[in-house]
């Protein structure tokens, strides 16, 4: 198997051991949620919508599925054949026909001798840090981050209809020093790239040049940190119709074949929810709640391998687990492989500039990286403590 199929057959060899198990039907929804049919059964009509719409899902989403033209296709044939059914079981594609639909124009081109912050750019976000000049960031003056814009985190389509979750009250108020600790993150992280000028951070007359150093002198200076490894269903839409959130599942067809409830009735293939994983770093000081932050990292289907800010509502549905939660030494060798990973990808993408959808699919997904991670800290402690949490719906 090629290696980039092997990426992406992790999407679907990983996917019953992300989450909780969850009814994917009508009668099992959270209150004041509808399936994506529903929505469509009420509003494909009006002059326009259905355009607007495929053509806001163009778009990738957080922590969701990026449609590729092949998949929009198929969900306008879908809406206009009014199968409301095979709708709420979109797309319903085996692993094959996704490989086939994604590899479309995948080519490679050599990564210039020395890359630069605008080369980076569609790839991470190092805010004010750039890759060329040296700096140091003193975490002990109070970020300048601007306070996060709400109206930044929604777009109307109209008929009542909107996308975007909005901020989440409890993490908001955290966006001008998580954003600010995301982007000193991924700073470090690439710090060994050709060309990198040097980058430090410091804290408490302490300094670091590497993830695993900054953290590491966090916990020293008194901040309780905790890595958690989150993992939730993918939300390929965040619409919500008429004050309703949209329940929009991203269903791969495992071909495992599901006994019928009768005898007389054909077995039918069994269908999975596609998972997202993630790496969430909390960050609380109970000496100074000004430094309180937090961030997350993964891959994600904008193409960027990054830390992130954490400040935006999830839907009740994707519901969400801490399958583990790391402290101490723990949580500092996480943030060392993160960091390597921001490296490693770093790397790929400017080795493979012009790879489709930011290298998603082709470079791995969301939980390639959160797996590989999770592997080896198994290898290293032989039987890593688990804590499993559930994650209050936002």
């Amino acid at each position: 198997m090629k290696k980039s199929n092997l990426y992406r057959a992790a999407l679907f060899f990983l996917l019953p051991a992300v989450c909780t198990s969850y009814a994917f039907s009508p009668t099992g929804l959270p209150p004041n949620t509808i399936p994506l049919s529903q929505m469509m059964r009420e509003l494909s009509a009006q002059p326009g919508f259905t355009d607007a719409m495929l053509a806001e899902l163009s778009h990738a989403s957080r922590a969701g599925a990026l449609l590729t033209p092949a998949l929009l296709d198929t969900m306008r044939k879908l809406i206009l054949g009014r199968d409301w059914q095979g709708l709420d079981a979109f797309p319903g594609w085996t692993m094959p026909t996704i490989n086939r639909s994604v590899a479309a124009g995948e080519h490679l081109l050599p990564s210039p001798a020395k890359p630069t912050s605008q080369q980076l750019a569609p790839y991470i976000d190092l805010g004010p840090y750039a890759l060329e000049k040296s700096a140091t960031e003193d975490l002990d003056l109070p970020s300048n981050r601007p306070a996060l814009d709400p109206q930044s985190l929604t777009t109307t389509l109209g008929y009542g209809v909107t996308r975007g979750d909005g901020p989440d009250p409890r993490l908001a108020p955290l966006h001008s020093e998580s954003a600010r600790l995301a982007e000193v993150l991924n700073r470090l992280s690439i710090g060994t790239l050709e060309g990198a000028q040097p980058f430090t951070v410091t804290l408490a007359h302490r300094a670091a040049t590497t993830p695993d150093q900054l953290i590491a002198n966090l916990i020293t200076a008194g901040d309780n940190i905790t890595v958690a490894d989150a993992r939730y269903f993918a939300n390929f839409g965040h619409f919500h119709s008429n004050g309703r959130d949209v329940m929009m599942p991203f269903m791969i067809n495992t071909q495992v074949l599901v006994p019928a409830a009768h005898f007389w009735q054909r077995r039918h293939p069994l269908l999975e929810p596609v998972a997202h994983a993630e790496y969430e770093f909390i960050i609380t000081n109970p000496n100074d709640p000004a430094r309180n932050a937090d961030v997350t990292y993964y891959f994600g289907i904008d193409g960027k391998a990054e830390f992130r800010t954490n400040d935006q509502l999830n839907q009740p549905w994707v519901m969400g687990r801490h399958a583990h939660e790391y402290r101490g030494a723990d949580a500092i060798e996480v943030a060392r492989l993160s960091g390597l990973s921001v490296l490693l990808y770093a790397h790929e993408h400017l080795d493979h500039p012009d790879l489709p959808f930011g290298g998603y699919y082709a470079l791995g997904v969301c939980q390639d990286t959160i797996a590989a991670i999770e592997r080896k800290n198994d290898r290293r402690h032989h039987a890593l403590p688990h804590h499993p949490r559930h994650v209050a719906a936002h």
